[in-house]
Parts: structure tokens; C-alpha cells; sequence
């Protein structure tokens, strides 16, 4: 208010002076004999004319200043200079504007850093979809997921897994789905969800890509474990007495006479079978109990090379190992493997008797082979693979499951025991892709 009140004031003072400035000027041009006068006059009538467009200009050329500020995002600029007239409050309240201007970008940029930075720190993978299907990997976890990735459209995502590729063209925003993906050839499942946005008038989508394979498995196993703990719990507290008394029995059994009764010899033979496969179950159930164990793991980086050569010791020197070849691959030669070692050579030769024994029982020239290569990002593939029949699809989903086996002799405590070393471990135990026979793959 001040501001209009004394440009008021200061704009009417001026028009008064031009017109009387003018006046002037026409007195003088109506009397006669008066040039000096005339050409007095006519300064005058200039000089009001120019003071008046200047005290206008003057705002005009502050706020235009002011308003090229913003346009071009020059927030530096000052405007403490206008004195006098009322322009030093308007200068100030220009000067004001500005600084709250420069105090909101500055917060605004703040706040843009912390959430680029939140951004590229998060675990997910985040992906940025365009209207053209090109696609940019946003933060650290999508570059380092997805470091072999050779283009940058949706379909160059097929290596990856079709499930995936999928995923990034439909689905509704918002929503969420757990997929197969493939990672340097190892499948695990992960979350997928999107979200649409709107960049500078363009629609854009967001994919994030949660890998929760070892999550899942720690869950997995967790509840298995509870469950063969409740299970073997009871099943011991019950067999027990049941094997001690069929032992009793057997005992007692052995040293009655038949005399030729053939019921008598019945019974024996009967108790001793009781005795035996209650023993049996037993020893099945003692077996489990390993399981439902966590392993404590005793983690260290060691050289790979000679880990697997005293595991290829180890197995030619095992009964099926004497016929069956390994076949050792380490790429590089100098990789190493940051796990317990004595925890992961139980999984790998366990693998390794499982292949020898279903390449062995199928194949004419039986073979199995232990390849380590080292991934992107620091990672390490073990992978077991033979010559064998292979998995049947219907039943890998299964293999991993406690009390599963194909073995007619088998507990169905290998593999499973197998995964929840790998888990423990923080890695993935899968199976992988092969033209012939069966392929394990751990990732660490």
C-alpha cells in the first residue's frame, strides 16, 4: 500500500509539472515576441515529458527484470538499488521474492537429491518405461542386475526370461506379480510391480524388480523345518518304547523253543521284522532331526582351485566315482569362493554321488562335471551337471522338498538339506538348464 500511495503522489507532482509545462509552452507561443521564453518553455515541457516516462519506465524496467529472473531461473538477482519514490519498497519486495525464491529452489534441490539418492540405494530394480517401449535403468540395483543387458528397448530383455519381458509391457499399474527371472542363466523368482506416471507431458511406467528368491526359500525352509521338528518330535517320543519293546521281544524270542511249532517260529521271525523296521524308522527319523537344524555357517574367502581338486580327490576315490569321470572347470583359474567350505563341499558332493549314480544307472559312457565360473557382480556359480535322465518336469518342483525322493533307497535328505546349507549361505540353489541329464546351479 505504501508502494501505490507514493507512486501516486510522485506520478501526479510529475503530471502537474507537465501541465504546466505545457502552458507554458502555449502562453508563449500565444503572446508574441517571446522566443526565449518559447524555447524555455519548450525544455520544460521535455523534461516533464521525460521525468514522467522515466518514473513509469523505471517500474516497468524492475519488474521486467524481475519476471526475466524467473524465466530464465536467475534467482540471483537484486533490486535494492530503487531509491527514493516508493521504489525502495518495491525493490524490497522484489528483493524478498527473490530470496524466498532461491531458499524454495535451494529446498527443492535438496529434496530432489535425497530422493535421487533414496532412488539409486533402493534394493529393487527400477526401471523406466517410455511411450516408445525404451527403456532406462535407474538406479544401481537395475545396472548391476541387469549388467549383461546389450540394448535398451523391452524386447532386448528376452535373455532375462519371457515372463519378465511380459511383465514390462502389461499388467496393471499398481499391481503386482511374482515372475521367473533369469540371471546369468540361474532362474529365480522375483516381485515385479508398476506404476504410470507423467514426465514433461509424456506417460512414462515404472517397473520395480524385487529378487525374493532367498527370501522365499528362508521362509520355505523355516516352515519346513518347524514342521520336521514337530514331526520327528513326536514320531520318536512314540517309537521309542515301540522300539525298545520289539527289541525286548526279539531278545526273548531268540531263545524259546519251537519244538517244532511252526506259530512259534512265526511269531519270532515277526518280532525280529518289528524290531528291525522300527529301527529302520528310527534311523529315518534321526536323519531328519540334521534338518531341522539351521547349519551354523563358518564363512571365509578361499581359493577355489584347490577346494575342487581335493573334491575331485574325494569323489574317484568314493564307489561310484571309480567309474565315473568329473570333469572339473574352473573359469577364472584364480576365482574364489567366500562361503564355508566344509558346509559346501558336503552340497557339492552330494550333488556330484546324486549325478554319478543317475548317469552311471542310464548312460553308456557315464560322466558328471563341477564347473565355477565367476559372475558379474562379484558373484560365484557353482554348477553340477551329468549325463543321466534328467529331472522329469513334472517333478522339479518337488525335489527340494523334505521327505521327497526318487530313490527306491533314498530319505529325500540330500537335496533338501542341500538348499537350506545354500540358503543359509545367502544364495540360490536351482535347476538349470541342460540338453542332456540334470544341471544344479548354486549362485553365491
Amino acid at each position: 500500500m505504501g508502494f501505490e500511495r507514493n507512486f501516486a503522489v510522485g506520478f501526479g507532482w510529475r503530471l502537474l509539472l507537465l501541465l504546466a509545462a505545457v502552458a507554458a509552452l502555449a502562453l508563449a507561443l500565444w503572446a508574441p515576441n517571446l522566443a526565449a521564453a518559447r524555447i524555455v518553455a519548450g525544455v520544460l515541457v521535455a523534461g516533464a515529458v521525460w521525468g514522467l516516462w522515466h518514473y513509469i519506465g523505471r517500474t516497468n524496467r524492475e519488474v521486467a527484470r524481475f519476471v526475466q529472473g524467473l524465466r530464465y531461473g536467475d534467482f540471483n538477482q537484486g533490486f535494492g538499488r530503487t531509491v527514493g519514490g516508493g521504489f525502495d519498497e518495491l525493490g524490497q519486495a522484489l528483493s524478498d521474492a527473490m530470496r524466498q525464491l532461491r531458499a524454495e529452489r535451494a529446498h527443492a534441490s535438496d529434496e530432489a537429491r535425497v530422493h535421487a539418492a533414496l532412488a539409486d540405494e533402493s534394493p529393487a530394480a527400477l526401471l523406466l518405461i517410455d511411450d516408445e517401449d525404451r527403456v532406462t535403468l535407474s538406479n544401481k540395483a537395475a545396472r548391476k542386475l541387469f549388467n549383461r543387458l546389450t540394448g535398451t528397448r523391452i524386447e532386448d530383455f528376452a535373455p532375462y526370461g519371457v515372463e519378465l519381458v511380459a511383465a514390462m509391457r502389461g499388467g496393471d499399474a499398481g499391481g503386482r506379480t511374482v515372475i521367473t527371472l533369469r540371471i546369468d542363466s540361474a532362474a529365480q523368482r522375483a516381485m515385479v510391480s508398476r506404476a504410470a506416471l507423467d514426465r514433461l507431458g509424456r506417460p512414462l511406467t515404472i517397473v520395480a524388480i524385487q529378487p525374493i528368491q532367498h527370501e522365499l526359500s528362508a521362509v520355505e525352509l523355516t516352515a519346513q523345518a518347524d514342521l520336521v521338528r514337530v514331526l520327528t518330535h513326536e514320531i520318536m517320543n512314540s517309537m521309542t518304547p515301540v522300539v525298545s519293546l520289539a527289541e525286548s521281544a526279539a531278545r526273548l524270542m531268540a531263545d524259546v523253543s519251537a519244538d517244532d511249532n511252526p506259530a512259534v517260529e512265526d511269531a519270532r521271525m515277526a518280532i525280529e521284522t518289528l524290531a528291525r523296521r522300527a529301527a529302520g524308522i528310527m534311523h529315518f527319523v534321526e536323519a531328519y532331526r540334521a534338518f531341522s537344524r539351521a547349519p551354523v555357517v563358518q564363512r571365509r574367502r578361499f581359493p577355489a582351485a584347490p577346494w575342487a581338486g581335493e573334491l575331485q580327490r574325494l569323489f574317484a576315490a568314493s564307489d561310484v566315482g571309480r567309474d565315473v569321470p568329473l570333469d572339473l572347470v574352473i573359469e577364472p583359474a584364480d576365482v574364489a569362493l567366500d562361503a564355508d567350505p566344509d558346509l559346501l563341499a558336503q552340497v557339492a558332493i552330494n550333488l556330484l554321488k546324486n549325478g554319478a549314480e543317475a548317469a552311471a544307472s542310464h548312460a553308456p559312457d557315464p560322466r558328471v562335471a563341477l564347473s565355477i565360473r565367476l559372475l558379474a557382480g562379484g558373484r560365484t556359480m557353482l554348477s553340477v551337471r551329468d549325463n543321466g535322465p534328467g529331472i522329469p518336469p513334472d517333478l522339479a518342483a518337488e525335489i527340494f522338498l523334505p521327505f521327497f525322493t526318487t530313490k527306491s533307497g533314498g530319505t529325500g535328505v540330500g537335496l533338501s538339506l542341500a538348499r537350506r546349507i545354500v540358503t543359509a549361505h545367502g544364495g540360490t540353489i536351482a535347476l538349470g538348464p541342460a540338453d542332456q541329464g540334470a544341471s544344479f546351479e548354486i549362485v553365491l
